[in-house]
């Protein structure tokens, strides 16, 4: 039986529990994810954090939550009311049903019945998790559009051309995972790798778009630029505060949770066990198989937790460059030799002329690249005297004239 006949199967009682249990989840993750975040960053910049607050500072993360939703709730006279409450509203709750497709376990037995802690599989499930992640970028451009004010609105605009670009990247990085698996669903995804290696060796250069792309898709280091406070003050949320700026902050992690699972589903063989401890999912009745898919998300987290101590933040054209000019390009460039040895496999093709194949295209790959760096070294050598141009300059206040030989960096007469 397939998860999407098992899932189907579920009565309408148990499908409410479950979507209760992934909410809960959720929550609790977020808690656990800020503390440890202010923990690992305090050990990384030989700090201390948060160990106050319950026992080494557990409790510290709720404290703050209820700490926001005490607080006074502010609206600028000048925001668009309806808006402004409806945007943190919006980008929270598409992050949560991002979770509806993601599988966190196999087969398990809740309440007397057989199913998966999985609210559906939809034969296009990553689809409807990029088309979620896509809406909840409204939320924070209608953020910065409401607030009635510039820094807020600029905000919005980077957040809404950030994601436009790296959701491309994101998305091309997944045609190869969809070629390879012959399915967009979820549960198939996972089966397919449980049968042959991970997606993240066999399909590794998409396995490094996507984590590129998914950083930059969640607006966190170095790619913060929705937010940069030396730009834009607090960016799309500056005139926030109380329980609406939590839901931005709640957010915020959510989304980072989702797009580790979704990476751990697609790449990392979702909760099935590594090679050699497959015994393991038997464990619990199946419900141990929950621990390695969140031992995998953590990894993922991890990797976010470590950009943030130590990248610093890019400048905005170096980062748009880097979506248009590199991430894109690269990815069409590895779908296309995916989908050829997929079908020179297809044919019969022996593994020499597969191998010889992959050869080929590195020794390409290698000479393109170093034509390019040769280009770019030419056009960045520094012009001679007699190689600039010799525009006109207008009077600097107090100086009456300057001849030619200032204009083009010589001695002044």
């Amino acid at each position: 039986m397939t998860t999407a006949e098992l899932l189907g199967q579920d009565p309408v009682w148990l499908i409410v529990v479950k979507a209760v249990i992934v909410f809960a989840i959720c929550v609790v993750s977020t808690l656990l994810a800020v503390w440890t975040e202010r923990r690992v960053l305090a050990k990384m910049q030989r700090r201390t954090g948060p160990n106050r607050v319950g026992p080494f500072g557990l409790i510290q993360s709720l404290a703050d939550g209820v700490k926001l939703a005490l607080k006074e709730d502010i609206i600028p006279a000048a925001a668009d009311k309806v808006v402004f409450i409806a945007a943190p509203i919006i980008a929270t709750s598409m992050c949560f049903m991002a979770f509806a497709v993601i599988p966190m376990t196999g087969k398990v037995n809740l309440f007397g019945q057989e199913t998966a802690l999985q609210l559906t599989d939809l034969s296009v499930g990553v689809l409807y998790i990029l088309a979620v992640s896509s809406i909840g970028v409204y939320g924070i451009v209608l953020a910065g559009w409401s607030s009635g004010s510039t820094y807020p609105l600029l905000g919005g605009l980077r957040s809404s051309a950030q994601v436009v670009s790296y959701e491309i990247a994101m998305g091309l990085s997944l045609v190869a995972v969809f070629i390879y698996a012959g399915s967009m669903s979820t549960a198939e995804i996972i089966g397919s790798q449980h049968e042959n290696y991970w997606n993240a060796l066999v399909l590794f250069p998409s396995f490094v778009i996507f984590v590129i792309s998914m950083v930059g898709e969640t607006n966190r280091a170095p790619f913060d630029l929705a937010e940069a406070e030396g730009e834009l003050v607090g960016g799309f949320h500056t005139e926030y505060s109380s329980l609406k700026f939590a839901l931005f902050f709640l957010a915020e992690y959510v989304n980072i949770v989702a797009v580790s699972a979704l990476a751990t589903t697609l790449f990392l063989g979702g909760y099935h066990a590594p090679p050699g401890l497959g015994f393991t999912e038997g464990w619990l009745g199946g419900w141990f198989t929950i621990v390695w898919f969140f031992l995998k998300v953590n990894i993922f987290f991890f990797i976010f937790m470590w950009l943030r101590a130590s990248l610093p933040r890019l400048r905005y054209d170096q980062f748009m460059k880097f979506g248009w000019k590199v991430l894109i390009p690269a990815s069409l460039i590895w779908i296309l030799t995916v989908a050829t040895l997929r079908v020179i496999q297809q044919e019969g093709a022996s593994r020499t002329v597969l191998i010889a194949f992959v050869l080929g295209l590195v020794l390409i790959g290698f000479a393109i690249t170093s034509l390019f760096e040769r280009s770019k070294k030419k056009s960045e050598e520094p012009m001679t005297q007699g190689d600039a141009p010799d525009f006109p300059v207008p009077s600097l206040p107090g100086v009456s004239s300057i001849n030619v030989s200032a204009q083009t960096g010589g001695d002044r007469e």
